[in-house]
């Protein structure tokens, strides 16, 4: 009989515990909530799976002919899945920082469930795809509405041209202040560094904003 079975012969029940890798280290003191936003197709699922030390929860679904001249596939028409809810998954940063991962769906049909995914976070990274830049400017006016501080990270798939960040910035019209990164959503290293940039980010601005004594 396997663990998880219950023996209703002795009348006595196995419950399954948390796997180990799923345990928050003893020493955690503190945990947030981040978001990770973009556009359809940008790499959202793909960062907070390749970050992620837990199991991530993903709601990707097969996309279907019902989306066809809803959804906008140019530059991603390989895609075959897309998120129709949330991602989650956890990190934890360091021994004291644990942080909760949520990715947000990308297509504008889906944006209603924003407001209660967003909701809480201490900030958020925004994923951009260079082929798709327009596709950004709705999702950090959001973000700037709903009083959420962001980063931009942009994923460099392989087939897109690489621009010098300057020239981003201006594109997306950031002021000099907010970071601009490179990233591969597929390497746990370069994900990583997002989102320590996105908490280097946050503290700097924090403390900057604190009253001096």
């Amino acid at each position: 009989m396997d663990s998880n079975d219950c023996d209703y012969g002795s009348g006595v029940g196995t419950v399954p515990g948390p796997r180990a890798e799923d345990l928050l280290p003893s020493s955690a003191e503190t945990s947030v909530k981040v978001v990770i936003v973009g556009g359809f197709g940008v790499g959202k699922t793909t960062l907070v799976g390749s970050v992620s030390e837990i199991r991530p929860l993903t709601t990707e679904e097969t996309m279907t002919t019902a989306g066809v001249g809803v959804d906008d596939i140019s530059g991603v028409e390989g895609k075959t899945e897309t998120t129709v809810a949330m991602d989650f998954g956890r990190i934890t940063l360091n021994d004291r920082l644990v942080l909760y991962l949520f990715g947000t769906p990308g297509q504008q049909r889906f944006w209603f469930l924003w407001n209660g995914v967003i909701e809480g976070a201490l900030g958020a990274v925004v994923l951009v795809d260079t082929r798709r830049l327009e596709d950004s400017f709705a999702v950090m006016d959001r973000l700037e509405r709903g009083g959420v501080p962001f980063v931009v990270a942009v994923n460099n798939f392989p087939d897109t041209p690489v621009h010098p960040v300057p020239e981003l910035r201006a594109a997306l019209d950031l002021p000099e202040h907010l970071p601009v990164v490179n990233c591969d959503a597929r390497k746990l290293d370069s994900s990583r560094e997002v989102l320590l940039t996105l908490m280097r980010y946050l503290y700097t601005t924090a403390t900057s904003e604190a009253p001096s004594r």
